[in-house]
């Protein structure tokens, strides 16, 4: 999400509230699903007026657009924004030309975005080259991963390098500058929060990128380890071994064979692969384990 404000407006960003009544009108009253604010913008890439980015590319991206003709908006080459009091087209800035209303109690001038709902607490990142919500205080810039992330996880996180430059893997939307809620993966990985609740339902437990268990998976390896030794192998199979490379630690191991699903010797996890000796897979398994 891109919000910020000018480096001549208040940090607090309350400019418009402390300048009288004039700029407080229509507030909370005009915008769009997206956000509350007072103006429209003109698209550079289409000259087509919409109320705000996430409109336009909803807009020009639709199964109905020439495939040919769809497109995203470059939000940095907005030029012309329209007062959605006064109608008035003007060039991008924070207060009407014509009526004097504060067309975004939250203005940012490098994002060329305006936002009525200053409770967001929204904050520009220089090195993100956006802007964010939720309050500088509670970010930090991670400059390997190449985005921001709670303060919580200053010390915790695993580097990724440009974790979320790139689309959600359930869904397909770019994660860097959703207005979805991000989750962000013990390996590092990134995705839509409400994708991995859908991964959940449909009994998923592993990064879809990496294929690492996200979750704490001991209680599912408790009951494989049941089932395991209580499903004996026919006499032909009891000598036969396989190699297995485990997904969540990385270490290969040379074990016995079983039909039901491979354990790693080093991490004692089931969420493991055959590399040689034949081509089964646990993961059906840990699915019907979990139901």
């Amino acid at each position: 999400m891109e919000v910020g404000m000018e480096s001549q407006m208040p940090s607090n960003g309350n400019f418009c509230q402390e300048h009288g009544p004039q700029l407080e009108l229509g507030s909370g009253k005009f915008g769009c699903s997206h956000y509350k604010r007072r103006c429209k913008i003109r698209a550079p890439c289409c000259n087509e007026i919409f109320d705000c980015r996430h409109c336009h590319n909803e807009a020009k991206n639709s199964m109905e657009v020439d495939p040919l003709d769809r497109h995203d908006i470059p939000r940095h080459d907005l030029k012309k924004v329209i007062c959605s009091l006064c109608s008035t087209e003007q060039d991008v800035q924070q207060m009407c030309i014509h009526c004097g209303v504060c067309m975004g109690k939250y203005f940012c001038s490098k994002c060329k975005f305006y936002d009525d709902d200053v409770s967001k607490n929204q904050y520009h990142c220089n090195e993100c080259g956006i802007c964010r919500i939720g309050g500088a205080e509670n970010f930090f810039h991670c400059n390997k991963c190449g985005c921001c992330y709670s303060t919580l996880m200053k010390d915790s996180h695993h580097c990724v390098e440009k974790a979320m430059h790139h689309n959600c893997p359930v869904c397909f939307e770019f994660i860097f500058d959703t207005l979805k809620d991000i989750n962000v993966l013990p390996c590092g990985h990134t995705m839509h929060f409400e994708c991995v609740k859908e991964m959940e339902r449909h009994f998923q437990y592993s990064c879809p990128v990496c294929s690492k268990s996200y979750c704490d998976m001991s209680r599912v390896w408790e009951k494989l380890d049941q089932e395991v030794a209580s499903t004996p192998m026919p006499e032909m199979y009891q000598d036969k071994m396989v190699w297995i490379l485990c997904n969540d630690c990385g270490e290969t191991s040379e074990v016995n064979f079983h039909i039901v699903a491979h354990k790693c010797l080093k991490c004692k996890s089931y969420n493991t692969r055959q590399t040689q000796g034949g081509t089964a897979s646990c993961s059906s398994r840990i699915a019907e384990m979990v139901r």
